[in-house]
């Protein structure tokens, strides 16, 4: 693994953070990373999912695929 340099400060304002979780700074880092590729991957999702859903017509395609948007129950009786 290759080494890479940070500031000092960068530096302790990590190691306080994984102090404060209670794992090694290696840990905290690649639990860190795994994060921001998940935060990227569903904001890559909505984007994509906002895209789709701007056109009437795929919406319209996908009610007709899977009988429409989901009916809510109402109240139940007694």
């Amino acid at each position: 693994m290759a080494g890479i340099e940070i500031d000092d400060s960068t530096r302790d304002t990590f190691q306080a953070l994984a102090d404060d979780a209670g794992v090694p700074l290696a840990e905290y880092l690649a639990r860190l990373a795994e994060e921001k590729e998940h935060e990227r991957a569903l904001a890559k999702g909505a984007d994509v999912f906002r895209q789709v859903t701007s056109y009437p017509a795929t919406v319209s395609a996908f009610d007709a695929e899977f009988r429409g948007p989901a009916v809510q129950a109402g109240p139940r009786a007694a």
